[in-house]
């Protein structure tokens, strides 16, 4: 239980998507103009991130690994599929974000269009392709792990956006040089809160 804890800690804070990694940028620079949207965003990713890491753990651990096959037969023991590792986790990525956007698109049209062809996007969001990545990097044994690492990633990448969103809401306000308007400002503001985002690089669990 306590590896669990520590795993959905660290993947909040520590390991951040945003701040740790930088990966999932684009949506995060273009939808973080309102924290409406940017909530939307990241309430979707972390969906697509809880549902689509475990089913991809689940097809790395039984069908994707050297030797995943012999539960099927002893015979299929020598048998390597690992080379279909990124086109299978890209399928399920791509069928999850389907019905996320359908579903979206039925219950919140509004939110739908405020967040336009990045909501599609997120089948290519370099965050929610990283997470398989790592997870198949990282070797958790257990669903538990996976499920605290899915959701912990999720919930940081949220709460990058949300802060950004919110941030850069209280910019309009502010007298800021014409050169750094918009993208600019962003990317100096990125860049400190993952400076910040560091200082819990000391937390010990």
């Amino acid at each position: 239980m306590q590896e669990i804890v520590n795993i959905f800690v660290k993947s909040i804070f520590i390991d951040n998507m945003i701040f740790a990694f930088f990966l999932g940028m684009c949506s995060y620079l273009a939808v973080s103009k309102t924290v409406k949207t940017s909530a939307g965003l990241g309430i979707a990713v972390t969906f697509v991130l809880l549902v689509t890491v475990p089913i991809n753990w689940l097809l790395n651990k039984y069908v994707l690994s050297p030797g995943a096959l012999a539960w099927i037969s002893p015979s299929l023991a020598n048998v390597d599929l690992s080379f279909l590792s990124l086109i299978m986790f890209i399928a399920v990525i791509a069928a999850i974000v389907q019905i996320v956007e359908m579903t979206i698109e039925r219950f919140s049209p509004t939110l739908y269009y405020a967040l336009g062809i990045f909501l599609p996007l997120i089948a290519v969001n370099c965050a929610v392709m990283g997470g398989s990545l790592f997870m198949q990097e990282r070797g958790y044994s257990s669903i538990g792990e996976v499920l605290a690492f899915a959701l912990g990633s999720g919930i940081g990448w949220f709460l990058a956006i949300v802060a950004i969103a919110a941030i850069r809401e209280k910019l309009r306000y502010s007298h800021i040089p014409p050169a750094l308007q918009g993208v600019g400002i962003t990317f100096i503001i990125t860049g400190l809160m993952g400076l910040a985002f560091m200082s819990f690089m000391g937390i010990k669990i």
